[in-house]
């Protein structure tokens, strides 16, 4: 059964068409956010998204690193953001005069940097990845003697493991993801003993070695359509779970801790994004500079996945 739209749902589907433009949102927005987004995903699909699509205008309803992605990807859109303050304290753990630094402490290292971070960062990379590729990025530099891998320390470790590869890491993490203890784990599969355990690895190494699968939040999606499995319990943002539940009503999703909320991916509204269609704004624009070396970063992970 169709759901009724309110009228400020009405209001935010005329002005979109008016302006043409298209609502990107984030998995870990809030459920009202998700409902009005022409397509929800993980930040870099939906940059990607950004760059295919007619429209002139991307409402991008995320934090602030993956707005700067779509300018990235698309110069020619105009990339307005709902909150403009919404920030990922992740991709503020490490600038680009502490990756230059590190640069030149080790010469011959090749650099890899998380999508997590900001525009600048990501120019100063030669190699960017998602939580998705990671670990396809680093198996295709074997030939490279040391790899900077920037800025979570615990996707480095989980990429470290499975690529039998010693990175020189950032002391950077989600300050979400690791909210998520292993009593979270054992208490959620004391309650549902049949559920399969899905984390994501910005989760903390003992978390991730508990796990049935370890998946970036694209990859939970695929995982929650294509299994066998009735029962999940879900170790990211609790933003993933109204997706997962939305696209298999069959099945049933836990959430592994439900501190594990991301304050700055809350701060957008269905409110805010009316009121940046009308206003078209906060603009996120990357440089000409900037833009054309981060892009460099971004184009050779898509040329290996």
């Amino acid at each position: 059964m169709k759901r009724e739209l309110s009228e400020l749902e009405i209001k935010i589907k005329e002005l979109k068409k008016k302006r043409n433009a298209v609502i990107l949102a984030h998995n870990y927005q809030l459920p009202e956010v998700q409902d009005v987004a022409d397509y929800c995903g993980d930040s870099l699909e939906l940059s990607r998204i950004a760059a295919t699509t007619s429209a002139k205008v991307i409402v991008f309803c995320g934090v602030h690193f993956m707005a700067e992605t779509a300018s990235i990807l698309s110069p020619d859109k105009l990339v307005i953001m709902p909150d403009i303050h919404a920030g990922c304290p992740m991709a503020n753990m490490i600038n680009a005069e502490q990756l230059k630094k590190l640069k030149v402490e080790h010469p011959k290292a090749v650099v890899v940097g998380y999508v997590n971070t900001s525009a600048e960062v990501k120019a100063e990379l030669d190699y960017c990845c998602t939580s998705t590729n990671a670990i396809a990025v680093v198996n295709a530099l074997k030939d490279c003697e040391e790899i900077i891998f920037v800025p979570d320390k615990y996707l480095a470790d989980y990429v470290s493991k499975n690529t039998g590869r010693k990175l020189i890491s950032w002391n950077g993490l989600c300050p979400t993801h690791i909210k998520i203890l292993p009593e979270d784990i054992k208490r959620e599969r004391k309650f549902h003993p049949f559920a399969k355990v899905i984390v994501h690895p910005e989760c903390l190494p003992a978390v991730v070695s508990m796990a049935d699968a370890v998946l970036s939040t694209s990859q939970m999606s695929k995982y929650a359509k294509e299994t066998e499995a009735k029962e999940m319990i879900i170790g990211t943002e609790v933003g993933l779970i109204y997706k997962l539940k939305k696209d298999n009503p069959a099945k049933e999703f836990y959430p592994a801790s439900e501190r594990a909320v991301c304050p700055n991916m809350k701060r957008t509204t269905q409110e805010k994004i009316l009121w940046a269609l009308e206003e078209l704004k906060e603009e996120v624009r990357v440089s000409d500079e900037i833009r054309q070396r981060a892009r460099k970063a971004i184009d050779r992970m898509l040329e290996i996945c």
